[in-house]
């Protein structure tokens, strides 16, 4: 599919870049029945290229162009059917990228937001997810695929790549053989205590919230010291970081 390029107004910060469909260009309909896509990328020539690029593998929506979220805010007209955020090599658990998307996804429930990235790391990608993204997609997958993701996204569903559900199996395992691992050695209340020692609670504390004698905490945290062979609550916390979280 070939793709017409046309601008909103004079081409500044404020006002998007559009990328439209030939075919719906040349077919006459009008554009407010058309589905529109935000995408977001302080990178001009990756996100012209992306949109062109998307539309020629079979995205028929008109596409404009932004280069931060804040840009997207001041449009005049933002009723996007949905965002893509590139951030290429970029770290998606910067502080203040997190911040922004998180309020984004408050201010506009409704809105799927999809992020295409290099990065595979599994946390980036968790966190994605945790702040309500539709979509997280790896940049090594082809762009009809990432069509196919964004319509997705759009319909109403979730996106993530089966390399990334890969490793999210492997991930999966791991935690499973943690688990099996830490009740061939510790009791169930054990357990307990050992995740409450972990997020620095006292004594007190952590009998309130398990319902036990605060004698019989300390009775447990001297089972664990010695099961663990350690000597306080804080090689407590360090070896068993060691043994199952590594």
């Amino acid at each position: 599919m070939s793709v017409a390029v046309s601008t909103i107004g004079h081409l500044s910060q404020a006002q998007p870049f559009r990328v439209v469909p030939r075919d719906i260009a040349a077919s006459g309909l009008q554009q407010a029945s058309v589905s529109r896509l935000a995408i977001i990328d302080d990178r001009a020539l990756d996100r012209e290229c992306l949109a062109q690029s998307l539309i020629a593998h079979g995205l028929n929506m008109n596409v404009e162009l932004f280069s931060t979220i804040s840009m997207w805010r001041k449009a005049p007209d933002p009723t996007h059917a949905g965002i893509l955020i590139n951030i290429g090599r970029g770290n998606f658990c910067e502080a203040s990228f997190v911040s922004d998307v998180r309020q984004l996804v408050a201010d506009y429930p409704g809105l799927p937001v999809v992020i295409l990235a290099e990065n595979r790391d599994l946390r980036q990608i968790m966190q994605a997810f945790e702040l309500g993204v539709r979509g997280y997609i790896s940049s090594a997958i082809g762009l009809s695929v990432c069509v196919g993701a964004i319509s997705l996204a759009v319909a109403g569903g979730v996106f993530i790549s089966a390399e990334n559900l890969d490793d999210l199996r492997q991930l999966l395992v791991v935690a499973e053989n943690r688990e099996r691992r830490r009740a061939e050695i510790f009791t169930d209340r054990e357990v307990d205590v050992i995740d409450a020692l972990t997020k620095g609670k006292p004594n007190k504390i952590i009998a309130y919230e398990l319902n036990l004698r605060e004698s019989t905490v300390k009775v447990h945290v001297r089972n664990i010291m010695k099961k663990l062979q350690a000597r306080n609550r804080t090689e407590i916390i360090f070896k068993i970081s060691a043994m199952f979280d590594a």
